[in-house]
């Protein structure tokens, strides 16, 4: 079963097109990237697919749902870990974990283990306005994860954290995906998308510029690394 269809996906602000005409699949149990320049239209595509957007043309489908007509039902099956949190700044990060867990069906993780799972204990009763940039960045990450939610947007999963964090929650996200999870992936991160991603789409000015596997576009390009397939496919410019 297709987790997410997008077609002929069309978004403007004001006179700049920021989606011009995107189409993109993610099927059941698989872990997309999508990749672009900054400017490209990832946080947009995956503010439509959340439903946070309307778009101005095209059709999004979340396990066959529309996103902005079915918001109730999609937000149960879905995770959302924007790449700028903006959660409640003076509930603790437990207080947070809980009451996202509460918008899915079945129950989810529990808060505990999760907050555990993600380092966060020694920080659980502090307000989100006082946690550094790591925590609340795996903090938003904890929130998408709670409810066990069939499909996960995960925007700019590991920015701002360091190696050791890193390499934890690109497990977490393995694991969960053995569970059954679905994940779009938007990152920056090249040797993250390689490891992780079963295919890759790649955004430039609004529009799908490539899709593959990463050793696809890599074989592609004639290049070594997909960071330098990247570059080759993209002008040179992140």
């Amino acid at each position: 079963m297709t987790a997410i269809e997008v077609k002929d996906l069309h978004q403007r602000y004001g006179r700049k097109p920021a989606l011009d005409g995107v189409d993109l699949t993610v099927e059941d149990g698989e872990i997309v990237g999508l990749l672009g320049r900054n400017g490209a239209g990832k946080s947009t595509t995956v503010g439509v697919i959340a439903g946070l957007l309307r778009p101005d043309r095209g059709t999004v489908r979340v396990c066959g749902l529309d996103p902005v007509a079915d918001r109730r039902r999609v937000r149960r099956l879905l995770g959302v870990q924007p790449q700028d949190a903006a959660l409640h700044p003076s509930l603790t990060v437990r207080e947070l974990v809980r009451l996202h867990r509460g918008f899915h069906t079945g129950g989810g993780a529990d808060p505990d283990e999760l907050i555990e799972l993600l380092g966060l204990t020694a920080v659980r009763d502090t307000r989100f306005e006082s946690l550094s940039g790591g925590e609340a960045q795996r903090t938003s990450i904890a929130v998408a994860l709670v409810g066990r939610p069939r499909v996960a947007l995960l925007d700019e999963l590991t920015t701002g954290l360091d190696p050791q964090a890193r390499r934890h929650l690109r497990q977490v996200i393995t694991d969960r995906r053995a569970d059954g999870m679905t994940v779009l992936l938007v990152s920056h991160a090249m040797e993250e998308v390689e490891r992780l991603c079963d295919r890759v789409v790649l955004l430039d000015t609004g529009r799908v510029l490539a899709t593959g596997t990463p050793a696809a576009l890599v074989a592609r390009t004639g290049r070594a690394t997909l960071d330098e397939a990247f570059l080759a496919l993209t002008g040179g410019a992140r």
